[in-house]
């Protein structure tokens, strides 16, 4: 430890730890509220026909939780930077965060565990503007009344909601790429 009152050190530490072990917590309470919000919101929306403008709520629910999680994600590999550099530097114990961040850099150690929740979210923003669109777009019976068309001609608010879909997915693009980087960046910083 690199402090002249190992007590305080100690207490850093260990405060710091559980920071990471709460925060990984309640970053997967988060994903899991968050999804059964978006849910809810989606389902109230299409089963009482809400007006269409309504319709940005459940994207509204699944980019706030995303938004939630990733920076808790964030915060907790932050974290296990400084305690990596501050208490492990020169191959000191405990390790825990040298061991985790080889483990992360080696493919065939990885689980396939997704800590952001990436493809889920993308799933979800997909299918809500999917619901949106069907909400939006109405069918009309004017070639024939036996048969249902759509209008080819997409309405400004079909494309206003494709546009804010499409920066979700793009903002979940970019928040993915800093996830995957970050660990090296934050050694950098702290040292």
């Amino acid at each position: 430890m690199t402090t002249d009152r190992p007590e305080l050190a100690l207490e850093e530490y260990r405060a710091l730890r559980a920071t990471i072990r709460e925060r990984g917590t309640a970053r997967l309470v988060v994903t899991a509220l968050t999804f059964v919000s978006w849910a809810a919101v989606a389902t109230a929306t299409c089963a009482f026909s809400l007006a269409p403008v309504l319709g940005f709520i459940p994207l509204l629910v699944l980019t706030a939780g995303f938004e939630a999680g990733f920076a808790m994600h964030v915060g907790v590999e932050r974290i296990g930077r400084f305690l990596q550099v501050r208490y492990e530097s020169a191959g000191t114990l405990p390790g825990w965060e040298h061991a985790a961040m080889k483990a992360g850099a080696n493919p065939s150690a990885r689980l396939g565990v997704d800590p952001l929740f990436f493809w889920p979210y993308v799933a979800a923003v997909v299918l809500n503007l999917v619901v949106v669109l069907i909400l939006l777009v109405s069918p009309t019976t004017e070639t024939s009344p036996d048969l249902v068309w759509f209008d080819a001609t997409p309405s400004p608010a079909v494309l206003a909601y494709a546009v804010l879909h499409g920066a979700v997915v793009a903002r979940l693009i970019a928040a993915r790429r800093v996830a995957r980087s970050q660990r090296e960046r934050d050694v950098a910083l702290f040292n």
